[in-house]
Formats: structure tokens, C-alpha cells, sequence
């Protein structure tokens, strides 16, 4: 568990300062795909489900 916290963390950090400092390429891409998987197997994963279950939800709610 806290090493699963801990990658989490280490391939956020890794994501946001690719995004900050160039473009996203391929080696960028796979950090992100990696930083998916360590979030889904994580104890966050419920709660990010929630929350965008909702965002989506209040969304679809908005009429134009």
C-alpha cells in the first residue's frame, strides 16, 4: 500500500513537470499509462470513480 501511494505520487510528479516543461511524447505517454495503473490498483480509485461519475453527471444535466 505505501509503496502503491508512493509511485502514485513519484508518476504525478513526473506527469505534471512533462506537461509543464515540453510536449508529451511517447516516453511522457507511458509515465502517464503507468501513473493509470498505480491509480487504479490504489486506495484513491473509488474516490476518483465518484468524483467523475459526478462531474459527468452534473454535465449531462447542463442544457444549452
Amino acid at each position: 500500500m505505501a509503496l502503491s501511494i508512493s509511485a502514485v505520487v513519484l508518476f504525478a510528479i513526473l506527469v505534471v513537470i512533462f506537461i509543464k516543461k515540453s510536449g508529451l511524447n511517447a516516453m511522457h505517454a507511458i509515465v502517464c499509462v503507468l501513473l493509470g495503473f498505480y491509480l487504479a490498483s490504489s486506495s484513491v480509485a473509488p474516490t476518483i470513480s465518484d468524483v467523475t461519475t459526478n462531474i459527468a453527471s452534473m454535465l449531462s444535466d447542463i442544457r444549452f
